[in-house]
């Protein structure tokens, strides 16, 4: 199991990369293309798309390190020898939240369908499925995250305290 999880967690982080690599460089195209006699009408399109998808592809990362803000009030207040099913508790209402979404916005996908972006003919339904792709990342790292709590008993997450 680890071995395709330690390949998932490479790729989402690689494909984040690339999409702000791929916002650096268009947003560099954009400023120098004013200096030019013509314009790059797509470069702030495609900026847009890529900070989608950088967004998309980095939040499960975030969700994996457990990187995302939380309420340190309440877990200080709750006793060490629990803490972990909080956070249990807590990855699982993520999980639950996550697939929520995913599944609806198989419809927001839909939608898109025939639908094509101004400048750069991107279907839409390719930048829709970035709530999808990115709640179906986020839910199975929540899901990972709760396991762990409860395997290890939250000794990871104590030691990060």
């Amino acid at each position: 199991m680890m071995k395709p999880l330690k390949l998932l967690d490479r790729t989402l982080e690689m494909l984040t990369i690339l999409c702000f690599v791929g916002i650096i460089v268009t947003v560099t195209v954009q400023i120098l293309t004013r200096f030019l006699p013509f314009s790059a009408v797509w470069t702030e399109e495609l900026s847009r798309f890529l900070f989608i998808y950088a967004v998309a592809f980095g939040a499960p990362v975030a969700m994996k390190r457990q990187e995302f803000i939380s309420i340190e009030f309440i877990f200080n207040v709750i006793p060490k020898k629990v803490r972990h099913y909080y956070q249990a508790f807590t990855s699982l209402v993520v999980m639950v939240v996550s697939f929520f979404i995913a599944y609806h916005g198989y419809s927001f996908i839909l939608t898109g369908q025939g639908q094509t972006s101004a400048t750069m003919a991107i279907e839409m339904s390719w930048i829709h499925a970035s709530i999808s792709v990115s709640m179906i990342f986020l839910g199975f790292y929540a899901l990972v995250n709760m396991v762990d709590f409860l395997v290890s008993k939250g000794k990871r997450g104590e030691q990060q305290q």
